[in-house]
């Protein structure tokens, strides 16, 4: 048997909070604490760590998705890399306008 003050892989404190009487084993009661820890998450977002952390959440949930949301993820995913694409196009292409004026 574990010890009272042993903390056990997987545990979260929400279920002695938010998740009362909910089974701390149960898969899908572990991945609804992990849900509700991502959302109230708290922080800086305004630093280059946080957007990727952002992005790396939107990488997560959409690969977890599926049918319709995985591809409309999938849509703007692509958007933003053409986005980016094009912004450094018309970057170079200014860039060497300049110069060369």
């Amino acid at each position: 048997m574990a010890e009272s003050g042993a903390v056990q892989p997987g545990w979260n404190p929400r279920f002695h909070e938010d998740l009362v009487g909910l089974d701390p084993y149960d898969p899908e009661a572990r991945a609804f604490a992990a849900h509700l820890d991502r959302m109230e998450r708290t922080g800086p977002t305004f630093t280059v760590e946080a957007c990727l952390d952002q992005v790396s959440d939107f990488a997560d949930s959409s690969s977890r998705a599926g049918g319709l949301r995985y591809w409309v993820s999938a849509l703007i995913a692509a958007l933003i890399v053409f986005g980016v694409i094009v912004t450094a196009w018309q970057i170079v292409t200014h860039a060497i306008a300049f110069l060369a004026g």
